[in-house]
This record gives structure tokens, sequence and C-alpha cells, in this order.
């Protein structure tokens, strides 16, 4: 089921390899004296799983300073503190500069939920090159996600054919099928990790994130945040306010929002991300392959999406194009606009009957390996997602909301609406309506919006600053395209970032980069 929620820094990864709660009292450390105390072994990272994407092991930084990985041990259940652990996966690239420099470690999330940390940080390691100057680069793989007790729900044959299913379903028959086969998705998470699905929730990474300071040897939590990212930094502040180091939240979920809100302002933004493709395309010296006009591109792709449904193109053998796969595939390139040429050239080709560039942008939203493999991206997103979404859909509330999705985005409304049922059967209660961010105690964190994001539409991030409390959200706006600003190597974003992050110097609220 398409879940678009925040989850695009991950799979970049997997494209360019395809294609080239409640507060709680933090007076006192999270966890007791045995694993606060723990000491990681670090050692040289082995490859990278196939539920952690694969690949190779990653490469030296510029300079030949190697990535090292660790595990940490963690509560299963943070109720119950002495009881059974699991092993939470990290890595890191020590600091660079000189020993009375550096700062801490500066922790990563790149966003999902279920984006591998082990994977994404190495893949942009360069691009925080000046940050390692006085921090340690650190991500992790969240619990639930990758080599950190990652979620098993179906394998690799039975999620090529559940990616290749229609999830806009148009009669009766075909909406049985798709709730069957979410059912059959979902009962699967059950059988295969019924253990660990109770204790996938962003209070529980949270939590994991703090006894992570203090096993750092951390006073504070340094910390940025990306997409889903900033949602579990601002569980992070809620929970342990004392606790926030220099914090930087980027491409902002909306805190306020609950997953209905969420998946409807979903639908707008991809939507406003699509006019913002066609705009671009249609506005260059050579002709656009795709369309004359703006909406001419746009009457043709719901065309392609149409014929489609009745008659999917030739792909990567054996699958093939269907209407749902070349959707996620265009939504896929609408996170970022250096995906844009990808999407023309996609689009140009299935026009012509070949369905393949799309089906690759497909994958790579779905995380499918190059080997007919599956990182675990999808069942981590569901997991967390339904952990932590206490709201339950009907396919008779779909159908009533249909009308409102279908005028945010003509093109995108049914696939989001659609995907709002993929935690009707799920086994675990979800834990409430939206996250509580609340964190008068903290210090500023620096949130970003950009005024181009389809999966965190901009106007999230004054939600976020704004539930962050007075003078703890400090806003930055960035008017671009894709999902993110530090990432779009914008200097003035970048400089804003890394003033505060290495010298303590707060933005002034209200600062515009473009």
């Amino acid at each position: 089921m398409p879940n678009l929620k925040a989850r695009a820094a991950a799979t970049v990864v997997l494209l360019s390899a395809t294609l080239a709660a409640c507060g709680g009292d933090d007076s006192k450390d999270s966890k007791d004296e045995d694993l606060s105390s723990q000491e990681l072994s670090w050692k040289e990272c082995r490859a990278p799983a196939a539920s952690e994407g694969g690949g190779e092991a990653p490469s030296p930084l510029p300079g030949g300073a190697a990535w090292q990985c660790a595990t940490m041990k963690a509560p299963l259940d943070w109720d119950k503190p002495k009881g059974d652990t699991l092993d939470i996966a990290l890595i890191r690239a020590a600091a660079s500069g000189e020993k009375g420099q550096r700062i801490g470690s500066l922790v990563f999330n790149f966003g999902g939920p279920g984006g591998s940390g082990i994977t994404t940080l190495p893949a942009f390691g360069e691009d925080y090159a000046k940050l390692r100057t006085r921090y340690d680069l650190v991500s992790f793989d969240p619990r639930g996600v990758g080599r950190s007790a990652g979620v098993k729900c179906e394998d690799d044959e039975q999620l090529d054919e559940y990616f290749q299913q229609d999830s806009t379903p148009d009669d009766d028959a075909e909406r049985k099928k798709l709730v069957a086969n979410v059912k059959g998705f979902n009962g699967a998470c059950e059988k295969n990790s019924g253990e660990v699905l109770p204790h996938v929730r962003t209070t529980d990474a949270a939590r994991d994130m703090d006894l992570m300071r203090q096993v750092l040897g951390d006073e504070k939590l340094h910390y940025f945040g990306i997409s889903y990212g900033t949602e579990l930094g601002g569980v992070y502040a809620h929970l342990f306010p004392k606790k926030v180091g220099r914090a930087v939240f980027d491409a902002v979920v909306d805190p306020t929002e609950t997953a209905e809100q969420g998946s409807l302002g979903q639908a707008e933004g991809f939507q406003l991300a699509l006019d913002n493709y066609a705009k671009d395309c249609t506005s260059k010296v050579a002709d656009c392959p795709v369309g004359d006009t703006e909406q001419d591109v746009k009457e043709r792709i719901a065309k392609l999406l149409k014929d489609l449904d009745a008659k999917p193109l030739p792909a990567i053998a054996p699958r093939e194009l269907t209407q749902t796969a070349a959707t996620n595939g265009i939504a896929q390139a609408l996170y970022s606009e250096d995906f844009w040429p990808y999407l023309t050239e996609g689009l140009d080709e299935a026009y012509d009957g070949d369905g393949k560039i799309l089906m690759a942008l497909s994958d790579s939203m779905n995380g499918r390996n190059q080997d007919g493999t599956y990182s675990n991206i999808q069942a981590a997103n569901i997991s967390i997602n339904c952990a932590d979404d206490k709201a339950r859909y009907t396919p008779e509330y779909v159908e009533e909301k249909l009308p409102g999705f279908r005028e945010a985005s003509p093109l995108f409304g049914d696939y989001l609406a659609w995907g709002m049922v993929g935690c009707t059967d799920w086994a675990v209660d979800g834990a409430a309506e939206h996250p509580d961010v609340s964190a008068q105690d903290a210090p500023p964190i620096v949130v970003i919006g950009n005024t181009g994001d389809p999966a965190t539409p901009y106007e999230g991030a004054k939600k976020m600053a704004d539930a962050l409390g007075k003078g703890v959200g400090v806003e930055l706006t960035y008017k671009g395209q894709g999902h993110g600003a530090y990432d779009s190597k914008n200097k003035c974003v970048r400089n804003a970032v890394n003033s505060y992050l290495l010298d303590g110097t707060v933005p002034k609220e209200g600062t515009v980069c473009s």
C-alpha cells in the first residue's frame, strides 16, 4: 500500500543504486546504570544487508577516514527496562578536526519511518564534511529497521505481487481484493515479527536515542532530523527537553495532523510538485518531450495511468508497469528536482510502450534491490506508523473521503486516500492521534520548511515550530523544490545550519533562503 509519510531521504540511496506519547521527567537519565554504562565495540562496517538496501561496505571518507559500526543494547520494552533487550545498530565517522574543537556526536535520522541510517549516512557523508570537523557523525537503524530487530512481513516474491496490486480500486470486487491483500500483508507482519511490533513506536525510538546519548558519552543530544526524523526529534525534545543540545529539523512533519490530514496534505503537496515539474519541463528551451503545455503534461500523465489500469506495460521482466507502480514511480521522482530528468525520460519511454524507468523509480520507493530482494523499509514504515497512529480507517470511510482527496490532487488523490486502510487490520493499537512535541524547557531548535516540498508540505514547519513552544522552534524558510533543504546544497541554508551546529549561532527567526 502506498504510504508516503515523510520517507524520502532514505530512498534517495536506493534510487541512486537503481538508476546509475506523553511527557516524561528528564531530570534523570533514561536507563538503568547497566545499559547506560555499556561500552560500544566499534569495528569496520560490513556491507549492508538486503534488509538495509544491500550494496557494498561504505567507502572511506575523503582523507581515508573509515566508517565504524557498533551495536547498542536497549530494552525491548521500555516499561520493563531490566527485561529482554534488542540490538540497535550504529554507524559513525569520527570528527576530523583538532581534538580540542570536537563538540560531541551529531546523531542523524534520515526519515521514513523505516530508513536505514547505516546505509544512508555514508551515502551523504561528503555533504556533512564541514559538520564532521567538530562532530562525530552518527546514525543508526531505529528499532524495527534493518539490522535493529528489523520487522519482517512478506517474502520477496510476495512483495513483488503485493506492489503490483491495484491500490486505487474502481469497483466492489477490486476493493475487496485490496482489503484482502492488506490484511494478508499485515497478518504476515504479525506472524513473523509479532514480538517486536508493540515496541516500535516513535516514543520507543526516542528513548533509545537518549540511551544512545549516554552510551556515546554526551551530556546533550546534538541532532539532525530529516523528514520523519523531525517527528522523532520533536518527540525526543518533548520527553527529554533538558537533554537537547543543538538540533536541526529539515523537511518537517506537521505534528498537529492526524494520519488522514497528513495524507490529504501530501496529496496537495505532490500535486504542487507535479505542477512545478510540468512548468519546469515546458519552460525549457528545448521541447518538453512529455507535453506541449503544463496542462498537456498533466493530462497525458493522467491518460497514461488510466490506460495502465486497463493494460500494464512491459517493464522489468517478468513484472509489468501497472497503474500503481507508475503512480508510485512518479511520486518517487517528485521527491527531488534532481530526479525530474528521470521522470521525463521515464514518461517519454512509457508513452512509447516501455515501462522500465518508471518501474525502477517505483522499486526505489518500495525498497526493491537490483537482485530482486527487498529492504525492510516498507515493513518498518507500516509497523511504526500503525504503532504510532491511533486512527483505523475502514474502506467505507475512505469512500466518503475520496471527493476531497480528488479535489486536492486529481492524480494522487485516490492513491493516497486508499493508503489509509493500511493500518485497518493491524495487530497493535496505535498510540495517539498525533505526536506530542511540546518542549518548553528545550533550547532553540532550527526548523526548516521548503516551499516546494511534496512529502512534508511547507506549512508543517510553522506548525512544528509553534508546537515546540515559544522560543524553542526557530523557523527558516527555503524557497525551493524537493524534499528537504540542506541537501539541496543551497548556500544560504547550509551556512545557517552550519553556523548553528558548529558555532551555536541561532539564525534570525523568519530567515528566508532562495
